[in-house]
């Protein structure tokens, strides 16, 4: 019809900050898994606010712009950073503290999943691609760590982690770089699809 109103989708895009968040997180969980620092507030303010509440904030606006994928892996993986935090304080409260057994289980599911949501970016970019391959691996490895006790995996992990959570920097910015000034500055290696 001829006098139909047309309106336009006018969000922004929300997967910067859920990459930002998830990353920069990442990196420093990661700096500390590799051994440089030990565990300590400003992972876990991090893991609060910026991994677990950001993401969850970008998820539920995914969810607004009708992205099943995005609405699921940042509510997901905010949700995972707060219960990370969670097992970490909660004994503070004389609560039972998680085994190696549970932990080595608890990040073997987030792996499954992981892997699971790897084959959703199939049809994205080469840069997402690389944020899930990689984290997949960031927690078999953790798990492992965890099963077998062995503290050398924990820093190969932690190493691994911070090539996954730079790849979400990355993956972050090129998205925000690359629409700011309308051109391709940080490609994200786009899947013909």
């Amino acid at each position: 019809m001829a006098n139909e109103m047309i309106i336009k989708e006018a969000t922004a895009n929300p997967a910067p900050l859920g990459l930002m968040g998830f990353g920069m997180t990442t990196v420093l969980l990661n700096i500390h898994n590799a051994g440089i620092f030990p565990l300590d507030t400003m992972i876990m303010s991090m893991g609060i606010f910026y991994g677990g509440l950001a993401q969850v904030i970008a998820g539920i606006m995914e969810w607004k712009k009708g992205n099943t994928f995005g609405t699921l892996a940042f509510t997901s993986y905010g949700l995972f950073w707060l219960s990370l935090v969670g097992l970490w304080i909660l004994p503070k409260f004389d609560l039972q503290a998680s085994s190696s057994i549970s932990m080595g289980f608890y990040l073997l599911m987030w792996g499954i999943f992981t892997f699971g949501m790897f084959f959703g970016t199939l049809r994205a970019n080469r840069s997402l691609q690389l944020v899930f391959a990689t984290l997949t691996i960031l927690f078999f490895l953790l798990a492992i760590k965890d099963f077998s006790g062995i503290e050398e995996i924990g820093v190969i992990a932690g190493i691994e982690g911070i090539i996954c959570g730079c790849s979400a920097v990355y993956a972050s910015m090129a998205q925000v770089l690359n629409e700011s000034l309308g051109k391709i500055v940080l490609p994200l290696g786009v899947v013909n699809k």
